[in-house]
Formats: structure tokens, C-alpha cells, sequence
């Protein structure tokens, strides 16, 4: 991931569901180039923050051995925009999980408020199926880490994710 759309994870439970927050503020240079004047949070970036966020709770449940990829989103609508000083909400769940891809249901809430909804479709890949490396496994824990994945993340029966040694 070269640019997160994700702050932090507030909760994380392996291989079931996950929430994270995205603050959007004034200061992002994307929202002064969107819509000159009224800056907005496109839509494409919201759909970006809830992949990354589901994305992550499928390459976790899998143990991150195989290349995690946005294969498809296969509906999303959106009720109203985000715009600076909305915090937004994503909760990721994952509906279906196969070893050759993983099928999430992910909303993104302002408040009490739905934002928008999506059903993202990932394509788990094996290395050398044409999809570079893109970072190094201590980088990755590095984020992670940033994104405290690992101070909130728990197992199905409660107990706390250990921290891979890679």
C-alpha cells in the first residue's frame, strides 16, 4: 500500500470482521483538486479505505501466505459524501473465505449515519503469478504495527493475535 486510507484499526477479529477509522481532514491535498471550492472525499478513496481494511482482515486470516488483491467490487453505493471533519467508520466482515479468494462486506458510517456500502471480491494469489512484491515483510509489520492491528486484534475466542516473527 503506498497511500492508506485507513488511520487505525479500532477492532480486529481474526478471520471474522474488523473496524478502522479515517479521519478526513482539510489538509489532504486530494480534497482541494476533487471539487475546487467544496472539497469532498471521492468516492473511489472510500471504496480504497474499505479494501484496505478488509483486504488486511482477509490477508491476516489466511496468514498472509498468498498475495491478497482487490479483484472486484461487485456493488457499492454510497448515501451522501464525506467531507473534511467526518471520521469515517469502515466495518469490514468477511462473508466467504476460500484459499483462491475472499468475498467482504464492508460499510463505511459517518456517525450513526451510513455513508456507503460495498462487497469487495479478493483474489488470493500465489507468488509469480504476475503480481510484484510490494513492500518487504518488516516494512509490512511496520504498518501494521502503526495501524495497532496487533493492541486490538483478537482470535475468534478472544484471545490476542500474536505478532508474526517474520
Amino acid at each position: 500500500m503506498r497511500w492508506f486510507w485507513v488511520d487505525r484499526f479500532n477492532e480486529f477479529v481474526r478471520g471474522q470482521h474488523a473496524t478502522a477509522i479515517k479521519n478526513i481532514s482539510l489538509s489532504e491535498e486530494h480534497l482541494h483538486d476533487h471539487f475546487p471550492g467544496a472539497a469532498v472525499m471521492p468516492n473511489s478513496l472510500v471504496v480504497e479505505g474499505m479494501a484496505q481494511t478488509a483486504g488486511l482482515l482477509a490477508a491476516d486470516a489466511i496468514s498472509f501466505e498468498r498475495r491478497v488483491v482487490l479483484a472486484k467490487v461487485a456493488s457499492a453505493v454510497f448515501h451522501f459524501d464525506a467531507v473534511p471533519g467526518d471520521s469515517l467508520v469502515y466495518k469490514a466482515t468477511i462473508l466467504d473465505l476460500k484459499p483462491s479468494g475472499s468475498l467482504t462486506h464492508v460499510t463505511s458510517m459517518v456517525g450513526d449515519k451510513l455513508q456507503g456500502e460495498a462487497e469487495l471480491f479478493f483474489a488470493h494469489l500465489e507468488p509469480g503469478e504476475g503480481v510484484p512484491r510490494l513492500f518487504e515483510p518488516a516494512e509490512l509489520l511496520r504498518w501494521l504495527d502503526h495501524l495497532h492491528i496487533y493492541d486490538v486484534g483478537r482470535d475468534v475466542d478472544g484471545k490476542p493475535l500474536d505478532r508474526p516473527d517474520w
